[in-house]
Formats: C-alpha cells, structure tokens, sequence
C-alpha cells in the first residue's frame, strides 16, 4: 500500500503592505545605484544634458525602450550612449525619476513637456498622471489649451472632457478671446461633436456667423461650418429673425449679418428641411426641452424611493437609445444631517432641470421634516441648493408653472407657531420664483391635504385626491395662477390617494394609488381615469393589468409609464422591479422583461421624464 503523501505547509501569503515594502525597497535601492552609477549601462543624452541608467529599468516601464532594447536589429541595443531628440532635458529628467522613485511632481510649468516626452517614450503611467492632472484644471480659462494639447498628444479621452466642458458653457466660452483664436477645425470639431450645449442652436448660427466674419472667412470654409448646424432644431420664424443679429464679437460695437450670409443660411435651412423628415412632435420638443436638443434624449428617471437595502438617494436613468437603465446622480445629503437618506420630498422639472424640495429623514425610527431644496442640471450634471421652503413640509406635491415658477401645495407641514392667528397668516400654498430664489405664500387650498397629486396644463395647475383629516379625498381644484384663485370641478370617480396625474392635450389622467374600503382596509385603484378640461367630465380610460401599492409614474411623450411598486396580490412587502406602459394612442398596455425593468425591486420612488445627455457608458 503506497504511503500517504503529507500535504506541505502553505506558508500565509504577504500582505499587501508587505509588497508595497518591497516595492518600495526595489525602487530605493535602483535609485541609489542610478546615483551612484553602479551597473548602469546606458547613458540616454537630451540637450547636452547625460543621463546614467539600467536598460532593464527602461525597458520595464517604458514601451518605446523595450522596443529599442529587445530588438538586436536595432542599432540603439548595442550603444552605450543615445541621443534622444524632441524631448527636454528637464522632461527627461522628470520622468526618469518617476521611472525610479513613483514619484512625478507636475505644475502648470512643465506640464506639457512632461506629456509630450511620456507619449514619445510610451511611458503609461505617466501619461495617466499628466492628463489626470489635466482632467481636473479644466477651467474657462484653460479649456481650449488643453483640448489642444490633449488632441495633439493623442490623448482622446482627455479631448473629449474637455470639448464637452466647452460645450456646456459655450455661451460664456464664445465670450472669451479664446473663441475668437479658436482653430477652425476645433470649431468643426465642436459642431459635428454633438456634445449637449447651453445656448440655442439659433444662438450657436449666430456665433458661428461672427466667427467667419471676425476671420474674414473663404466662402467654402463658411459653408463646412454651417453645415455643420442642426438646422432641424430651429424654427422657421427663428431663421428669419436672424437677419437682424448682430453679429460683432467686441462690446459696443454692433455688426448686421450681410445679405448674401443670410441669404446662403436662408439656402441650407430649406435645402436641409427639405431633404429631413422632422415631425411635429420633434418641433414640438424644442418648444418644451432643453436649451438645444444636441447631444441630449428624453429619458426616464427614478428617483430614491425603497430597494432591498432601504431608502436610496440614487436617481436612475433609463436610456431609450441604449434601452438600458443606469446610475445618473444621487439627491444630496443634507449638510447637518449628512448620513441621512430622503423621503416624501416634493419633484418637479422646471425648464428641464430637477428639483427636489423638502422631504423627510428618520432618526432612530421617528421622522423629522426637512424644508431644504435641490436643483439638478443635468447639462452640467451637477447640484445646487437653492432657499428652503418657508414651511417644512412633505408628501406634498410640486409642480413647474410656465418658465420661472413652483408651486408646493399641502402635505404633511411643521411650524413652530400653530395659534389660530400664525394659521390664518400662512398658507398650505408656496411658490418658488428661480430668478428671485425665494419663496412666496400664495392663496391657500380650502382643503389641506397631503398624498394627493398635482399636474399642470398651461398656467393652471389641477389638484386632486389626497387625505385630509383622516378621509381620503375625491375632491379636485384648479388652481388659476394668473387671477390666483382657485376653483372646485368635478370630483373624481373614486377617492383616491398616493395617486399621480399626467396630462396629455386636454386631458388629465389619474393613474395608482388607493383607496379605503367600508372595513377600512387599503384598496389599489384598478383603472385609469381620464378628465377631460373643456367638458369637466370624468371617465374611465382603461384597466390597470397588474395594479401596485407605490408604483412611480410618469408620462413620457405619449405613453404612461409605472415603475415597481408593491404587489397586490402577495404580502405587502413584495416589491416589483417590473415597468408597464400604456400607450394613450393604441389604447394598448406593454411590458418589456429585462429591459425597461428596474435593476432592484423598488416602491415609493417618484418617477419624471428629462432630456439628459446620451448615455456613452458601455
């Protein structure tokens, strides 16, 4: 019988700090033998300037020297001494040290040539070094230095960031000296990019004039650029307007488009509408997106709301042109309160950027609201906070009226002073003015409510359902915001609440939520119901397939969507990651598995629609 073999001891693996030690002691001692000039083999000249060093040190962290060194062709593998060209000595130098050490010090000074000698000698981790160093001094006043640079040394990546950057602040780049000095074919470059930007696509034609003029232009020149433009995004009574631009890049000065400018943007306007099949709805969606179309899709968002680990701030995205949901922005922490997570806050878009305003957080299971708001442009996808609300308040609704305002309207609402006096002063009614940054108590609603929904059609927002004073409501009110007056229309047909209404044309759709039975057990809403504005009518629109506690539900061109929710059917606490569709059109329902499904089952998320810039990710 053959003996049993022992198995050997398996001595612990090293940590990770003792590699770093090693690590570190390698390089230490090849720096000090470079020093001191011991084994060194080659000697690498830069402007008269002589550099010892180790061919096998090179070689390891340098592409183009693994090349030069490996290959017995070459006749650089057998000299002792190379002369290198196009590159500085202090370069050189730089990256022979980091080479030796891991440590690269790098400055606005030497910048450049640092990148440029570690893209000759493909030395990676340096160039990642020197365009992250870039990446984060991209500024108004460096932008297009950089966007050069990063071009001429291959650096695509770092290009990209930096024609977005100027693209997202054009209106103050074309501002600046360096708009004028611009290359022309960067300028190209920007306008066949389709990165989103911050002004007209109208204004961009105007911009573009002033360019060729100011460079005193050749017409065929001046043609590429403007053809160049989305011409499908302006309207027709906008190109006519711009044959009274000015068209002078110096202040107090003014410079009136030539006839035969106009008369040719006049030509590749109809030659383009023409040739293009752009639907009314596509002209539509200039009147109600974003500054300019370019770059930029309707999309649909969730935001926060319960996943499996609990309530989230993430806000996802799901992209229809990559049908694929992903990780968009998260709702800001609030300052003093910085470990907490939000709910019950008020959402709306507002001349296509996301606010979310007040809301609720929970210390050790006991709930304390919050008046504190957000705004998020998702242009230059970042947050700002803007005045909190004068009554802290939450499960209210908000509500975008025209191009300046918001309307916050009941909820759960905290003041310090509840007399009989202070209540009569305050209103359940607040309006938020974006220029003035302030807030406005405005008529209040008869009926306080909170859970309700809110939708606005023209300058009337419509309220509707709710619970109040422990009844759950059928009731609904307009609100007129330009005789600030409300009036009562026809009650809904079922009293209804955590609810949404969407409107499409002149009609209002009350989509979700619940009710109570005569046990005053929960009850879903089975169907949608349909209110027509003209005839103050109520009807049923259709059956809800599959009916949920706390779907997410928004409208997005002319289809419904809910998202997640509570499944009626099991226990309360099986939540759905499943998104159904109701197309107002065909008067048909859809679901699409594994596409436009959430990632994680989710409820209580508020869901809207927003042109964000198209999704690049992989």
């Amino acid at each position: 019988m053959a003996e049993a073999m022992s198995t050997p001891e398996v001595s612990p693996s090293p940590s990770c700090a003792t590699f770093l030690v090693s690590e570190k002691n390698l390089l230490q001692g090849l720096d000090k033998l470079r020093n001191e000039e011991k084994l060194t083999d080659v000697t690498l000249i830069v402007e008269d300037h002589r550099f010892k060093a180790h061919r096998v040190v090179l070689a390891a962290s340098s592409d183009y020297f693994c090349a030069m060194f490996a290959d017995c062709a070459m006749i650089e593998s057998r000299q002792e001494e190379i002369n290198l060209y196009g590159i500085t000595a202090r370069a050189m130098s730089a990256i022979l040290d980091f080479i030796y050490t891991s440590s690269l010090d790098l400055n606005a000074d030497n910048i450049e040539e640092i990148l440029a000698a570690s893209t000759h000698f493909q030395v990676r981790e340096v160039i990642e070094r020197c365009t992250s160093f870039l990446d984060k001094k991209i500024e108004m006043d460096s932008c297009l230095a950089i966007a050069g640079m990063a071009d001429i040394y291959g650096q695509m990546a770092l290009s990209r960031r930096a024609y977005r950057f100027i693209c997202a602040n054009f209106e103050d780049f074309a501002g600046t000296s360096d708009f004028k000095e611009m290359k022309k074919d960067q300028l190209s470059f920007i306008l066949s990019s389709n990165y989103p930007m911050d002004i007209t696509e109208q204004e961009l034609v105007r911009l573009v004039c002033s360019y060729c003029l100011d460079k005193q232009m050749e017409e065929n020149d001046m043609r590429d650029l403007l053809r160049l433009i989305n011409w499908s995004h302006i309207s027709y009574k906008a190109v006519n307007e711009l044959r009274h631009i000015d068209c002078s890049l110096e202040e107090g000065k003014r410079l009136q488009l030539p006839t035969d400018l106009y008369n040719r943007i006049k030509q590749e306007y109809m030659d383009t509408m023409l040739k293009s099949d752009v639907s009314l709805e596509d002209q539509a969606a200039l009147e109600r997106g974003p500054t300019n179309m370019r770059g930029m899709e309707l999309s649909l968002l969730k935001i926060g709301g319960f996943e499996w680990k609990g309530l989230t701030n993430v806000i996802m995205c799901f992209s229809p042109s990559k049908m694929k949901w992903y990780e968009l922005t998260s709702i800001p922490h609030i300052d003093q309160f910085i470990f907490q997570l939000l709910g019950n806050f008020g959402t709306a878009v507002l001349n296509n950027e996301l606010y979310i305003v007040g809301g609720s957080y929970d210390v050790c299971l006991k709930e304390y609201i919050h008046p504190f708001g957000f705004c998020y442009c998702p242009l230059r996808d970042a947050w700002v906070s803007i005045a909190p609300i004068q009554v802290d308040r939450c499960r209210f609704s908000l509500n975008a009226v025209g191009k300046k305002h918001l309307y916050a309207v009941g909820g759960i609402m905290e003041h310090d002073d509840f007399s009989e006096e202070t209540m009569r002063r305050i209103s359940n009614v607040e309006r938020y003015d974006i220029t003035q940054n302030s807030w406005t108590f405005m008529p209040r609603l008869q009926e306080n409510r909170s859970q309700h929904a809110g939708v606005v059609v023209g300058k009337k927002l419509y309220i509707s359902g709710g619970i109040y004073l422990a009844n759950i409501l059928d009731s609904m009110w307009c609100l007129d915001t330009t005789t600030e007056t409300w009036h009562q229309l026809a009650s809904m047909p079922t009293p209804c609440c955590d609810h949404v209404l969407v409107a499409i044309d002149n009609r209002i759709y009350a989509c979700g939520g619940w009710r109570e039975s005569v046990t005053e057990s929960r009850v879903l809403v089975q169907h949608i119901y349909a209110y027509d504005i003209e005839t103050n009518v109520w009807s049923r629109e259709t059956q809800i397939p599959a009916p949920k506690f706390y779907s997410g539900v928004t409208v997005m061109r002319r289809t419904i969507f809910f998202v997640g929710g509570l499944d009626s059917t099991e226990s309360i606490d099986r939540a759905s990651s499943e998104t159904m569709a109701y197309d107002l059109d065909s008067k048909t329902w859809w679901h699409r598995k594994d596409s436009w499904d959430t990632p994680n089952d989710v409820w209580e998320s508020t869901c809207a629609t927003i042109y964000v810039p198209i999704c690049n990710n992989s």
